[in-house]
């Protein structure tokens, strides 16, 4: 496929002149047939990864998503660029359902949207079994594996794909998964052959900061005074919490709302559209909102209990700054939340070894919520992206503990996992530094290793202290599907090699840890004409009343600040602004042409 067709595309459909991340290598390989596993963070244009090869192929592409929410968004903003795509799932009527049919059998569209159950649904699965398929889409495919955050049995079904299509190329997307889900991925779908893409997980955009959870409300109403009236999402374990933030902030004249499984399917759209038109600004919701949400201005996002995973955490704090400008992420936590998230697992109906790996996963997590170094940089070390220069932006980066040099310490510990053969876990890692005669030890026989006793003088509770710390910033790694059994990584070798030192919080009892704030964070303002911009915004809710669509499909908000900016004269001007491609030019160009005067 020439380079040119591909670019014509991106420009002349989607209105961008280049590519992000690794978009253009996934869509070469896709467009060369060979199977992918994508990783690419929230926001960072995984869609237009299947979307463009879908209409440079011939046939049409299968998309797999699991909410009908994130199917509908994705084919009403689809269709504002011009292109031909449809969704088949259970809210589709009947007469609907059979024009879907007749421009799939003439050829018409593209892209068609299911849900897992609804491609193994018998009647669909024949249906799409004679069609000329050119890719299988498989989006949010962290529910495939059982490490993943969000396993979904029916997910699992879909390695059918593979052997019904041997010659069908399949691409996986996720924005979260570390290396096991990864590897459980490309297992469970059967992949061939396949190239893996893996972005950056770092968002550089987004200040992430961790409190203790006393009065929250009262740090919330804080938070939220210095967010300019901007969008928001805040998050809750609890139905009941939804309600009663959303109250409390309505008496205080914010426009917010709640959303939880609990309302009835109308109430949730309507508080969504309104949502995603700016006439609310804050919704208080439980996990249940935000995967079929694809609003690019949301300035910031708070956790009023602490999330059971990482993946989760990282996968929401993203719904924040997907326009990629300046965004801030506030995270409460407590024992309490802990233990609850805990006896939600323990509780559960699941196996034994899925029930394991998700208690290390909520270990994990405590351990980011209570973490002392960057957690930027804990959070890319998670997910195997080995990072030690600091984000300069989280809470524990601008108001840094006092640290120790602990490079000794760190070789102690690298030492005891390799002469261990990595075939131990924490506990047992700290019983060999101390010399413990625990007969465990013993069974294992690790008191016959060099590194037996090595530690003693170091107390139990800091060897806890600062190996957390090792895990957090990637000089050890936990590898959830090995019995969360501890791994060197290529940080490791550096220190034992002394090509770096291990700087570490000097151990101090967390419990008396007072809840100190952490500094102001600045926000660089774009130098855009503010009064036109407001006008813009003005005129874009009416188009999205008018067309019954979400504001942001018409344009994003840094399409909009990109007009106020260079106020465009002419249509070769409005074509140079990225986000605005022939089909937007079209629809819109004269309306803004007439604004600004061209």
């Amino acid at each position: 496929m020439p380079q040119e067709d591909i670019y014509r595309v991106l420009k002349d459909t989607f209105g961008y002149s280049e590519f992000r991340h690794n978009q253009k290598e996934v869509i070469r390989n896709v467009l060369a047939k060979i199977d992918s596993l994508v990783i690419m963070p929230t926001g960072g244009g995984k869609s237009i990864c299947y979307q463009l090869p879908a209409l440079l192929l011939d046939g049409i592409t299968i998309v797999i998503s699991p909410l009908i929410a994130l199917m509908n968004d994705q084919v009403v903003a689809l269709k504002q660029l011009g292109i031909k795509a449809a969704t088949l799932h259970s809210n589709v009527s009947a007469s609907a359902r059979a024009i879907i049919v007749n421009e799939i059998n003439q050829g018409k569209l593209k892209l068609l949207y299911l849900s897992p159950e609804g491609l193994l649904n018998r009647d669909t699965y024949l249906f799409v079994k004679q069609l000329n398929i050119s890719l299988f889409a498989i989006d949010e495919a962290h529910c495939v594996s059982v490490w993943g955050n969000d396993f979904r049995p029916d997910y699992v079904k879909l390695s059918f794909i593979k052997d019904e299509f041997p010659d069908t190329p399949v691409i996986a997307l996720t924005a979260t998964a570390d290396a096991s889900t990864q590897q459980d991925i490309v297992k469970q779908l059967r992949l061939k052959s396949e190239k893996r893409f893996l972005s950056s997980f770092e968002r550089t955009n987004i200040s992430v900061q961790a409190r203790s959870g006393q009065k929250r409300i009262e740090q919330i109403y804080e938070f939220i005074n210095g967010q300019n009236h901007s969008s928001g999402i805040i998050y809750c374990l609890s139905r009941n919490n939804t309600e009663k933030i959303a109250s409390k902030l309505k008496e205080r004249g914010y426009k917010a709302d709640f959303y939880h499984a609990g309302r009835s399917s109308d109430d949730r759209k309507v508080v969504q559209a309104k949502f995603q038109n700016d006439e609310l600004t804050i919704i208080c919701a439980t996990i249940a909102f935000g995967m079929g949400i694809d609003k690019p201005n949301i300035r910031w996002v708070i956790h009023y209990n602490m999330p059971k995973n990482i993946e989760g955490y990282y996968q929401e704090i993203g719904r924040a700054g997907r326009d990629g400008q300046d965004a801030s992420a506030l995270l409460f936590y407590g024992w309490g939340d802990y233990t609850q998230l805990k006896r939600f697992i323990d509780e559960g109906v699941a196996e034994k070894t899925f029930k394991e790996v998700q208690l290390a996963k909520l270990e994990r997590m405590w351990q980011f919520a209570n973490a002392l170094n960057c957690r930027t940089n804990f959070i890319l070390n998670y997910f195997g992206e080995y990072k030690t220069k600091t984000c300069g932006r989280c809470d524990n980066c601008l108001s840094p503990p006092k640290y120790i040099d602990a490079t000794t310490y760190g070789k102690m510990a690298i030492s005891g996992i390799i002469r261990a053969n990595q075939n131990i876990n924490q506990a047992f890692l700290i019983d060999l530094l101390r010399g413990s005669h625990r007969q465990e030890v013993f069974a294992l026989g690790l008191n016959h290793l060099k590194t037996f006793g090595v530690g003693r003088e170091v107390p139990y509770k800091h060897w806890v202290f600062y190996i957390n710390q090792m895990i957090n910033q990637g000089i050890i790694s936990v590898d959830f599907s090995d019995l969360s059994r501890l791994k060197i990584t290529p940080l490791s070798k550096e220190l034992l090699k002394d090509e770096r030192q291990l700087e570490l919080a000097e151990y101090f009892d967390q419990r008396k840890l007072k809840n100190e704030k952490p500094k102001k964070l600045k926000v660089d303002i774009t130098n855009y004409n503010e009064d036109f911009y407001e006008k813009l915004k003005q005129w874009r809710v009416k188009l999205a009343k008018l067309k019954k669509v979400p504001s942001y499909v018409i344009f994003h908000d840094r399409t909009l600040k990109a007009i106020a900016a260079s106020m465009p004269k002419t249509k070769n001007d409005l074509l140079s602004l990225d986000g605005i491609g022939k089909k937007k030019l079209a629809d819109y160009g004269d309306d803004i042409l007439e604004m600004t005067g061209g």
